[in-house]
């Protein structure tokens, strides 16, 4: 398996804490449905040597959250080693999204203008609240202020996202 070129990965988890003597670990999940993050594949994991390949053996719904067995994780010493290890994937083996379909990585970085045409910053993350996901803008070079802030993702705030141009125009002031 060819390592892959990491600008065409995709962080969709990280690994936690271990379950059990066997080497299973807490799989934290960034995909929209946790269990659907079982089926992509190859999964990679950053180690400090750059990525290597995390083959999952075996997979389940344990209480709220999912555990996961890999090849590479034989026992719970190892298990010990990998609370932190985040899981990655190479983006050619996502589904094609649909139009006004974004992948919330893709939107990472974006310039974030209002329409008073004031660059508020840069997109860090996006993260779920249970009501709609949120947008942790940090200020950018090109901002008009140092202010952070958290901007829903809503169709009523985002009027349009640019990839191309690395931007998304929203309907939100500078002192909301």
């Amino acid at each position: 398996m060819t390592t892959p070129n990491a600008d065409s990965l995709m962080k969709i988890g990280q690994l936690k804490k271990p379950y059990g003597i066997k080497g299973w670990l807490w799989v934290f999940s960034e995909t929209e449905e946790r269990e659907a993050i079982f089926s992509y594949s190859p999964w990679w994991m950053k180690t400090a040597t750059g990525f290597k390949p995390l083959t999952v053996t075996d997979w389940r719904k344990q209480g709220s959250g999912i555990v996961a067995q890999f090849e590479q994780v034989p026992d719970r010493n190892i298990a010990e080693t990998m609370n932190g290890v985040s899981i990655w994937i190479d983006k050619d083996s996502l589904p094609e999204t649909e139009e006004d379909e974004y992948y919330w990585s893709d939107l990472v970085g974006l310039s974030v203008i209002n329409k008073q045409q004031e660059c508020l910053g840069t997109i860090k993350e996006l993260f779920e609240t249970g009501a709609h996901p949120i947008m942790k803008v940090v200020p950018s070079k090109d901002s008009i202020d140092d202010e952070p802030r958290m901007i829903p993702w809503h169709k009523q705030t985002v009027d349009v996202v640019d990839l191309a141009a690395g931007q998304m125009i929203v309907d939100w002031e500078r002192d909301f």
